[in-house]
């Protein structure tokens, strides 16, 4: 089917039928899931999907509605459902639709050959990376294995003559372990995921890292409440980030539910602290040529050395504030209007090894696993419970569990002293090790 030629032929009907203004999201794709555990296949799961969203303004009164059948009586009927919504709605000045007809080139989203592989050689990368994992004898029961794969095709038309499509791809596969002695339980679990599946790494890699990270935290050891320097490892970096994220979506700061709203040109980090929203990068997990509007994605600078540079924002949420869309409009499939999202979210890498800083730590938290809610994006309050491994002299002393750790952001950001070289952009939230110098540790 010619899904660009039909989205143009459905922004027509909307304007027919008494649209001032419409946009039109399209959707297909395919997605396959695996499920294994103890060798056997638990759940194979294939499933192709294709829908439409329907964004119409009617004198400044927005509404939207989507289905999932292309018949042309359910189509027709789903553009009349949105603008009877619309003509209920509250008129808001700032409902508007994007114009901008250009689109960022990115290499690399997608892997043709995914579809060839067959079948048996993605079962046997789940099988055989939870074989691995359970040949260390101190892992002792499989949580389960999986391979994943989705593909798809987003065509995206508006009113402003707007017409734009994407191809995209991607693919993963993952172990999940336990370890016991005596009466402990320790899990550990590791995964891989990639737009190209040539890229994934190998099963060994991943199966090592899931064991390992299982049996380590055995024999955990009791510390005494205490302030100390925290490593967050850069798998726990989400811990710090997504508050951050939070805290510069453009609609939190006009609603001034953000701890940041007011500080834009202000240092609110220490010099080692740059972070990065990049929807460019080749063969990126978050990286696309648009956002969920249509806006082209761009590669910018949040925070320049510890000073706040900028915001995200969609397009009327920008227009709200007197600014430009971000091209940071995020969208969860053609059954949701655009919200406010990162692409890649990032603190550049420093130039500190990841065991030096460990050297460099005389006394101390290794963060390894975090639970709770990170930062709180309104009032830049962290707290949360810790596990991972003690540091004393340099040296890893002992695995804990059980701690929580506490600060403000304003402590935890300008309290980077050190920063590892360590980033892993193959994660779509990130940072490289880095070293809060003084934190609040709870323990005994």
């Amino acid at each position: 089917m010619d899904y660009k030629g039909l989205s143009e032929q459905l922004v027509k009907k909307c304007l027919k039928r008494g649209a001032d203004a419409a946009e039109v999201y399209l959707e297909t794709g395919r997605n396959l899931s695996v499920e294994v555990r103890n060798g056997e296949i638990e759940t194979i799961q294939e499933a192709t999907a294709y829908g439409a969203g329907f964004r119409v303004l009617v004198k400044g009164r927005m509404a939207f509605s989507s289905c999932n059948d292309f018949t042309e009586k359910a189509l027709e009927d789903t553009i009349s459902r949105a603008i009877d919504f619309a003509r209920i709605s509250t008129a808001d000045p700032d409902n508007v639709l994007p114009d901008d007809k250009g689109m960022t080139e990115v290499a690399g989203l997608y892997d043709e050959s995914i579809a060839k592989i067959s079948m048996d050689a993605k079962i046997e990368l789940a099988k055989k990376v939870e074989k691995l994992a359970m040949k260390d004898p101190r892992v002792t029961k499989s949580a389960g294995s999986a391979y994943g794969e989705g593909e798809g095709e987003v065509f995206l038309a508006n009113s402003h003559s707007l017409l734009k499509s994407a191809k995209s791809s991607g693919c993963s596969f993952g172990i999940s372990v336990v370890a016991e002695k005596g009466e402990q339980k320790s899990s550990g679990g590791e995964y891989c995921a990639r737009r190209f599946y040539a890229d994934l790494k190998p099963a060994e890699e991943i199966a090592a890292k899931a064991a390992r990270d299982a049996y380590s935290m055995l024999d955990p050891r009791p510390v005494k409440t205490q302030k100390a320097a925290v490593i967050f490892d850069r798998e726990v970096a989400y811990a710090l980030l997504g508050g951050i994220l939070g805290a510069i979506n453009g609609e939190s700061v006009l609603q001034g539910a953000s701890f940041l709203g007011k500080n834009m040109d202000q240092k609110i980090a220490s010099e080692l602290v740059t972070l990065i929203d990049d929807g460019t990068r080749e063969k990126g997990m978050g990286s696309e040529p648009f956002d969920g509007e249509g806006v082209p994605t761009q590669k910018r600078i949040i925070v320049d050395k510890g000073v706040l540079k900028g915001f995200l924002y969609n397009t009327i949420v920008a227009k709200r504030a007197g600014l430009k869309s971000t091209g940071n409009a995020s969208r969860d499939g053609f059954t949701s209007l655009p919200g406010i999202g990162p692409h890649a979210f990032y603190m550049a890498a420093g130039q500190a090894k990841p065991e030096d800083v460990i050297k460099a730590t005389k006394t101390g938290l290794w963060l390894k696993e975090v639970t709770g809610y990170g930062i709180n994006p309104v009032n830049g309050n962290f707290s949360g419970g810790a596990s991972g491994f003690w540091i004393e002299d340099g040296k890893v002393a002992f695995p804990v569990k059980g701690l929580t750790i506490a600060a403000t952001a304003d402590e935890m950001l300008n309290g980077i002293d050190l920063v590892a070289d360590d980033l892993d952009l193959d994660r779509t939230v990130t940072a490289p090790t880095f070293r809060i110098k003084l934190m609040q540790i709870g323990g005994e």
